[in-house]
């Protein structure tokens, strides 16, 4: 009986002798002369994952491993693990490096190895190779050549079947070359037919056919594929098996003639023919079946004289007849789930066994091989299962695996930098998960997946995770049908990669600058605003409350939108109107920074006061927080979505009513929409958290308004109807808008069945006399309505306006907080609340707290220095009554001014504006009609043009757009008509609107919207669908953004607007639990070749990198452009890869769906066709040329 050598005789055995014979006699009655030879160095034909898992296997048998690599590959993992590593193929593209048979067999006699291991792929199964080997006077660690042949060969394994009575599947007697005789086997025997490599495996040059139409294409491209994978496009065609599924037989054969098996897999999860998920022993396989298979291909090995590792694959189907399909001689990608559940380790039994020992020797009989629990092998690629599986390839910017007991990584380059080139397979990783049963065994791949980060590439672990979680998978219910059938699979939740896209923002910040335009060249002060502390309540009765589920400690007292969430619209109008004291709205969130600041202040901030305001201000009428101006701004220049900012205000504040500015039937834009999208605006806003709509109309045009008050209705908002105020009613020279103008529109709003009536005096021309003399007529004809005053502070006189406004009846007063307040913003609230102390009217605001939420903004308002309208007007300006700017565009316009050249004809521009009006006929000015007046203020000053100079040239002039635009009739029809003779001078011949514009739009089609944008941003809500059906290119814009970037509300103001100082520690917290903690480290003098330089970060302690375009260096150097997703007709790469064909020329007609460009990476072929119908207007590519992910390959217009 024989007894195995201890491993350590093994290795002084090696040291000690070159050459050694012994003589054994096996106990299974093979009578042999088995020659014994130590190796003691091992070189390995491949490259990654397989090359480093034999490294390992010899290291731990006390050989010397070898590595061979390709120029490509001079950074790869695998060389590195070696011992010794050679470069092979200089100059050959970096597939053929591996397959240039003599340089590996030079390297090998240069530098004294004795055997070679092929790993799977490339080589592994080419005879020529095995041959050549052994003619060198080296060991294959493998089969026989004579195998490696006849198994490599489909038609000769087919035969070697019959022969040994295995069952096989119909199919051609030879190779096939030609599309041709693809065709006729076709014809002859019926479809479907499956094409496959003839002289290589894994799934490559592999196509199922159901249609003869498609067989000639199909054949072209899976044989090209072969040809560029195994140096053969010879195909092998045979009857394609419905609903199989895939079961392989691990088996190992010596040199005296032993083979066992190792029992079977399940490879039935497969995508393209390439397996994804491998299962040790195939689940629900009846033991009788299994016992046929495998006995089926040890008899197969034992016929055709098989030695070493290698696996034979079989087709079963449904009635439990399985058939051949072909040997695998060599070792698999899956051999890990077999050497997990039998404990054998099949890549040193491969060196044993080319040594000269004998499987009973290695305690291998078949007796002792039993299957323990079951193995799952995942292959995480770096591959894109939303995008059907591209590869991806560039840097590994971050990478954490997934550990723990029963895991086992099989891996070459994962690691933090790494790059992934295109060249080769995408497999990143196999993971290997063993337990006692199948369930447990996919619950610990499951939990390993999701502890891996992998960032700057994407991975097919989502995919995984679906396949994981599938519960016929979880049952073992398999075939090759699996995917196809489970469309589910490719429902991914998408990957957030919060922290990679923030260091990717801030990296473009530090090298490209500001991402927002900054209106000066003030910088953000380095403060941390101090957000007033909010005391708990726990007193026992406190305590008492929460325990009984009544209220919590941390929730904010009772506030007035309490009576509007659970008695209606109408119960909170009529709650207002009963309220003796002056009720304030403080528009600090929204109008106060609009006028002040450019409309710039971030979500981050707003939340951070938001709790301080539930607790310390529930007495408010409400907060205007949201519309106008705030919609397009938190998309286009603060990069964050508004709906959002809505809804972590209604979080925050859920006590006080919110109320937003509606523009009518211009909802939050600057034009006329389809009436549904007003209306779905609407009801959107409610959902998200909006109370109070205040609606108006730039002209008072009542068609506008009350289609904005229907919608709003509708919705279930409360409608506080507004009429904008122009003109002096306290003045009897001034009769166009008059005290019976704005009295007879009150009575047509109430009529119209406003809740709330609101007189909006946006530009702050409501003096005391006139607002004492317009409350009073309105509040004497309408007694029960409540009424809400809106003023901005430009003159100085808004507080003593405000007050005649209480004392004349009047519900409702806006402020802002005093540090936001003044100017062209709000009057301030510590002044109207001091004001009003001791007095029927007293507003019940505690003085000290307005003056603890003063001290935040006034920290805060430092901090968008950039936008601060001090920099350019310092006090507020009488002069408001003579020229009418609104306070939401004076300081607009001042900066407008300044950047326009004009800054130091400001005072010209005022003047302008206030003949512009006139020229227009004294319109109400109010967003979107205040943009024309002053649209038309800047053209006459930029041209030197006076009022008269305009009426006189205005039909040869170039108006601004907008101007145009009104005289058609965009925005409505203006109190008193249009102006004449301008009016006919400017337009001439082109066409008017008559009527509300609305009105005569098609109805927008959501539906179609949606679809049209998930064709470009796949993971939008319906609150993108209404931005864009809004604001379509800022929101596309937007959503690019977010989805490079991520969420950039959640920094720090100044770190946002002009990026952290190089060494700066700072923390960002995603959500509520998750902070990190980030530190910029340095940032690259050196540019890369493309262009980028490397920005270097502390993130939570580990080393971050992030590469960054430099876009003013690389104006310098040659790169090749990328195409802009936001534009249809540029076609980009869907992938990295090289281009083998170009199907169309410059000027050629195309139609959508048309194939333009065959790319080739990572061995896989894909064809990039049309996005759009067209003319192909211009070419940046070339056959062989080598691309990126989302280089530009043509413009189609």
């Amino acid at each position: 009986m024989f007894i195995p050598v201890a491993q350590s005789a093994f290795k002084a055995l090696r040291s000690a002798q070159p050459r050694v014979r012994l003589y054994f006699v096996s106990k299974n009655a093979y009578s042999s002369q088995v020659e014994y030879k130590p190796i003691r160095s091992v070189l390995v034909a491949n490259r990654g994952e397989i090359a480093i898992r034999v490294f390992r296997a010899c290291t731990e048998l006390g050989i010397k491993s070898v590595a061979v690599y390709s120029e490509q590959d001079k950074m790869h993992m695998h060389r590195q693990k070696a011992d010794e590593s050679y470069l092979v193929g200089k100059g050959l593209p970096p597939v053929e490096a591996y397959l240039n048979i003599p340089e590996i067999i030079r390297v090998c006699k240069e530098n004294d190895v004795d055997a070679v291991h092929p790993g799977y792929g490339f080589l592994s199964e080419r005879s020529d190779f095995a041959q050549a080997v052994i003619d060198a006077g080296l060991r294959f660690i493998g089969p026989s050549p004579k195998v490696v042949q006849n198994m490599g060969d489909k038609v000769a394994a087919r035969v070697a079947a019959i022969e040994a009575g295995v069952p096989i599947v119909p199919g051609t007697d030879g190779p096939v070359t030609t599309k041709e005789e693809a065709l006729e086997f076709c014809k002859m025997h019926g479809l479907p037919v499956i094409f496959k490599a003839a002289y290589g495996g894994g799934g490559r040059g592999m196509r199922v056919v159901r249609k003869m139409e498609e067989v000639e294409e199909s054949f072209q491209r899976a044989s090209s594929e072969a040809k560029a994978a195994f140096g053969n496009g010879a195909m092998f065609i045979e009857k394609f098996i419905e609903r199989p599924r895939h079961i392989e037989v691990q088996l190992l054969g010596d040199k005296a003639g032993n083979v066992v098996h190792l029992y079977e897999r399940d490879c039935s999860v497969q995508r393209r023919h390439q397996k994804v998920v491998e299962i040790a022993p195939a689940p629900r396989l009846p033991i009788e079946l299994r016992d046929k298979m495998t006995e089926a291909a040890v008899r197969l090995a034992r016929h055709v004289g098989y030695e070493n590792a290698g696996t034979v694959e079989f087709l079963c189907d449904e009635s439990g007849n399985f058939y051949f399909i072909e040997v695998n001689a060599r070792l698999q990608v899956e051999h890990t789930v077999t050497e997990e559940i039998t404990g054998i380790d099949l890549v040193q039994s491969q060196i044993r066994i080319a040594e000269g020992m004998t499987l009973p020797e290695l305690g291998y009989t078949q007796e002792n091989i039993q299957p323990r629990g079951y193995a799952i092998q995942c292959r995480v690629t770096t591959e894109d299962p939303a995008n059907d599986f591209q590869p991806n390839t560039g840097r590994l910017e971050v990478f954490r695996s997934g550990e723990g007991m029963g895991i086992r990584l099989d891996s070459a380059s994962a690691y933090a930098g790494a790059i992934i080139s295109p060249y080769y397979d995408s497999l990143l990783v196999k993971v290997i998960a063993h337990a006692g049963d199948l369930q447990s065994s996919a619950a610990k791949m499951n939990r390993a997946l999701r502890e891996f980060r992998i960032r700057g590439v994407k991975t097919n672990i989502p995919f995984l995770l679906n396949v994981l979680e599938n519960q016929k998978f979880l049952n073992g219910v398999l075939d090759t049908y699996f995917i196809d059938e489970h469309p589910q699979l490719f429902k991914f939740r998408p990957t957030q990669n919060r922290a990679q896209k923030l260091l990717n923002y801030l990296g473009e910040v530090l090298v490209n600058g500001p991402q927002t335009p900054l209106a000066t060249t003030l910088k953000p002060a380095e403060v941390s605003p101090h957000v007033p502390a909010i005391p708990l309540d726990l007193s026992p009765e406190a305590l008492e409350r929460e325990e009984r589920g009544e209220a919590k400690v941390t929730e904010p007292p009772c506030g007035l939108r309490d009576i509007l969430v659970r008695q209606g619209p109408e119960a909170f109008a009529k709650e207002v109107r009963s309220r003796k004291n002056l009720m304030l709205m403080d528009t600090t969130f929204r109008d106060a920074h609009q006028s002040l600041l450019a409309t710039r202040v971030r979500s981050h901030d707003l939340l951070k006061i938001s709790p301080y305001v539930a607790h310390k201000f529930n007495n408010l009428y409400a907060l205007e927080n949201w519309g106008g101006a705030t919609f397009d701004v938190a998309l286009r220049f603060l990069h964050e979505c508004p709906w959002e900012r809505l809804e972590e205000m209604r979080k925050r504040i859920p006590n006080i009513p919110f109320q937003m500015l509606l523009r009518g039937a211009n909802a939050v834009g600057y034009t006329s929409y389809p009436d549904n999208v007003v209306y779905k605006f609407c009801e959107l806003a409610v959902q998200t958290g909006m109370d109070i709509f205040r609606v108006f109309d730039s002209l008072n045009y009542l068609p506008n308004l009350i289609l904005g008050m229907e919608a709003a209705g509708k919705a279930g908002g409360v409608v506080e109807a507004a009429i904008s105020y122009t003109g002096d009613v306290s003045d009897p020279k001034r009769t166009k808008y008059d005290l019976k103008y704005y009295t007879n529109l009150a009575d047509e709003l109430v009529k119209a069945g406003t809740h709330v009536l609101c007189i909006k005096d946006m530009a702050g021309l409501l003096k005391p006399e006139a607002a004492t003399l317009l409350i009073t007529a309105i509040r004497d004809k309408h007694p029960d309505i409540p009424i809400h005053i809106h003023t901005h502070d430009t003159s100085g006189a808004g507080v003593a306006s405000m007050l005649a406004c209480a004392q004349a009846g009047a519900d409702v007063v806006d402020v802002a907080v005093d540090s936001m307040s003044g100017m062209t913003s709000q009057p301030s609230m510590g002044a109207v609340v001091a004001s009003l102390q001791g007095t029927p009217l007293d507003t019940g605001v505690d003085l000290r707290v307005v003056s603890e939420y003063s001290a935040y903004w006034e920290q805060t308002r430092t901090l968008y220095a950039p936008f601060e309208c001090t920099t350019t007007m310092r006090s507020g300006n009488a002069d408001v009554y003579l020229n009418e700017i609104p306070g939401g565009q004076y300081t607009n316009l001042q900066f407008q001014a300044f950047s326009l050249g004009l800054g130091d004809f400001f005072e010209d521009v005022k003047k302008a504006y206030r003949e512009a009006n006139l020229l227009l006929g004294d319109i109400i000015k109010v967003t979107p009609s205040s943009k024309v007046v002053g649209d038309l203020a800047q053209f006459m000053v930029q041209n030197n043009l006076t009022a008269d100079q305009v009426l006189e040239k205005a039909e040869e002039l170039s108006f601004p757009k907008s101007v145009v635009e009104f005289l058609q009739g965009h925005i409505g029809i203006p109190h008193g008509g249009f102006p004449e003779p301008l009016r006919s001078r400017v337009l001439k011949d082109m066409p008017r609107i008559e009527g509300r514009p609305g009105a005569a739009l098609e109805p927008l089609d959501f539906d179609k919207l949606k679809q049209d944008l998930k064709e470009s941003h796949p993971n939008i809500t319906d609150r993108d669908v209404m931005s864009s059906a809004l604001y379509p290119q800022v929101t596309n814009e937007y959503l690019f953004f977010r989805e490079k970037f991520g969420p950039v509300d959640k920094l720090d103001t100044r770190i946002f607007l002009t990026g952290p100082k190089v060494g700066e520690e700072f923390e960002v917290t995603l959500e509520r639990g998750k902070t990190l903690s980030l530190k910029a480290m340095a940032m690259a003098a050196d540019l890369k070749p493309n262009g980028d330089r490397e920005v270097f970060f502390e993130m939570n302690g580990q080393l971050r990198t992030v590469h960054i375009l430099d876009k003013e260096a690389v104006k310098e150097i040659h790169v090749h452009p990328k195409a802009n997703k936001a534009v249809k007709s540029e076609v980009g790469a869907p992938m990295p890869g090289t281009v083998i064909d170009i199907r169309v020329a410059v000027g050629d007609k195309v139609e959508k769906g048309q194939p333009l460009v065959v790319l080739s990476a990572m061995k896989m072929e894909m064809v990039v066709q049309a996005p759009q119908a067209g003319v192909v207007k211009k070419l940046e590519i070339a056959n062989g040329m080598k691309l990126e992910g989302d280089d530009l390959l043509m413009i189609i217009e």
